[in-house]
Parts: structure tokens; sequence; C-alpha cells
């Protein structure tokens, strides 16, 4: 499981001091939110650093507590996996970019059943997360796996506890898929869940899911590919069975184009096509135009670097690559927004 470095993470610098008082030095960018993108983060921070000397600490704090923290001034940036509408920017006087795409996926605990064995469809997953399917060899997912020897175990339910993009991305999925958990749920990063047990962070959920036997849970591509967990093949919008995978994600992403979005606002799941993974997503940083420019050069230089010198890293992590047109318009954005 992705745990805190000293590089990655510094909580006592984070807590004692402000992340613009931190970018006067132009030696350490302080930022938070996002546990789906830390992976990525750790990556790039740490070749970073090799390279220029900068270091990037980064707590993985869910992206509700990002976009509190960026609100409140107290990092140089925050991450997020929602997008925030263009008018909430703009009432906060902040500006967002995307940095990189990725998926998240349904992971389980169950003991003879392997990594790709189990496939699931959004309503069903919704119908499970709702607490209307409790037991693994359930009609309703039997149906889907002939052949597949289910247990007659109770399903275990796990989700975030914390304020999460996983989580806005998940139930924004399942509410395009399932009426009744859009009625009854909906999709933002924080939401009453119907059932089950939260962990903070990917981190958490991962942990949990590892240790309940019988539990169901989500997380990031990055941490099932770290963790070596089971993850289950899903049904998508195209009636086709398909695997979490970069290729997966990047065709999701095909469906749209982040440059004629204003302030890059776009949702990337449930899209269409044979390959399209239904549950892709990217994350977004937001940055304050008041800050200190000096604070926002350092905050961008960084992804800069990220867009043009980590791609191969990000791609060994199941990161997609942004479009060259879509970091053009990135960086026509911070010149046009931010003065850099």
């Amino acid at each position: 499981m992705y745990k805190p470095t000293s590089l990655a993470v510094r909580v006592a610098v984070f807590a004692a001091t402000t992340a613009f008082g931190i970018a006067a030095h132009a030696a350490t960018i302080t930022g938070a939110g996002s546990s789906w993108v830390y992976p990525l983060v750790a990556k790039w921070s740490d070749a970073y650093a090799r390279e220029t000397g900068t270091q990037v600490n980064y707590q993985s704090i869910g992206s509700g507590g990002g976009i509190a923290q960026i609100k409140a001034g107290t990092v140089a940036f925050g991450a997020s996996d929602k997008p925030l509408k263009p008018e909430e920017l703009a009432a906060a006087g902040l500006v967002q970019f995307p940095t990189a795409i990725a998926g998240e996926d349904v992971v389980y605990n169950l003991a003879g059943i392997k990594p790709g064995e189990l496939i699931l469809s959004g309503p069903l997953v919704a119908d499970i997360y709702l607490g209307k399917v409790t037991k693994w060899n359930d009609p309703a997912i039997a149906k889907l796996n002939p052949g597949l020897k289910l247990p007659d175990v109770n399903i275990t339910v796990v989700h975030r506890s914390d304020g999460s993009g996983t989580t806005f991305t998940f139930a924004n999925y399942l509410s395009k898929v399932s009426p009744e958990w859009k009625s009854k749920v909906g999709a933002e990063t924080s939401i009453a869940w119907p059932t089950g047990v939260g962990g903070k962070g990917n981190e958490g959920v991962t942990s949990y899911v590892q240790r309940i036997p019988g539990s169901i849970g989500y997380v990031e591509y990055a941490y099932i590919l770290e963790n070596k967990m089971s993850y289950a093949r899903m049904i998508n919008s195209a009636g086709k069975v398909v695997s979490p995978s970069l290729q997966g994600f990047q065709a999701a992403a095909a469906n749209v184009d982040f440059t004629k979005a204003q302030d890059f606002y776009v949702i990337l799941t449930d899209q269409p096509g044979d390959e399209s993974w239904p549950i892709s997503g990217c994350t977004w940083q937001i940055l304050r135009k008041d800050a200190p420019k000096a604070t926002n050069q350092e905050v961008t230089k960084f992804f800069a670097w990220g867009f043009d010198k980590g791609q191969d890293m990000a791609r060994s992590i199941s990161f997609g690559p942004l479009p060259p047109s879509t970091v053009d318009a990135v960086k026509a954005y911070w010149t046009k927004n931010l003065g850099i």
C-alpha cells in the first residue's frame, strides 16, 4: 500500500508553515488533496527534487481536504478528482487544470476468485452499495458470472470516510447507471452511504478490503497494481466486458475535449465506445489567483515538468498523459489567468 514518505509528506512542515511563506524560498512546494493522484505526484516529486532541488511535499488527505486547504490558502496547490464548476472557481478566486487521465475499479476479497475473474455491471454495483444485494452468491451476481463458484458469504461494503474525489467519480458513475442511486444518494465528494464501513483515503479502503474477507471497495487503479488486489471486470456503456487499463481510460477520455470546456470542467464516467472504461476520471490541480506570483510559478513549473518529462513515469502506474493540445491549452490558461 502507498505510504507517506519523508519526501512526499512532511506533516510538521505542512502544519507549521503556510504555502506562501515556503514558496518565497523557491525550495519547497506544499500541496494537499486527492489520494487518487498521490502515486503520480510522489513519483514526479521524487524525480523533480533530484533534478531541480525543489521539494514537493504533498499530503494525501482526500479531494475535499485539498479543496478546503487551497481555499484557505494554506497550501500552494490543492488536488481534486472532482472538478470545481466555473462559477465556484470564480467566486473563490481559483483556477484549475487537469493533470492526467486515470481510472478506478471495484476490488474484492474473495477466496478462490482471482483478479479479473468476477464480472460486475454498474447497476449491480449500485444495488450492492445500496444494501439491496448482500450475499456474494446472490442470483444477480451469479447471472453475470456463470461457471464461477461464488461463496455463500455476506458482502461487506467498504467506502471512503473522507471527502473524496474518488467517491465523486464512483458515485457520479452510479448515478448515471442507476436511477435509484441518483435519487437516493447522488454524487458528491461526501455522501450519505446507505451501508458499509469507511476507510480514509484510497489507502484506507485498500487496507480494509485486504483485511476483510467478503469485502468490496473502490480504489484508483494505481493502488490495485501496487497492492496486487483482486479487481472486477465491468460491463461498459457499449455492453462490452472490459478490464481496467490505461488504454480503457484513454478511450473514455477520447470522447471529450478539455480545450473546449470552460476551466477544463469535464466528467469522464460512462463514456461511449467499445473499449471505454466506465469509471474513468482525471485529477485537477487548483491554485489561487491571489497567491504570490512566485508561488504559482513554482507550482506550474513542477506540473509543466511533469507534462514534459514525467509521462513515462505516469504510464508506468497507468496514468494517461494529457493530449499535447490539452497541455498547450493548460499553459495558455496559466498565462491568461495567472500571468505566468
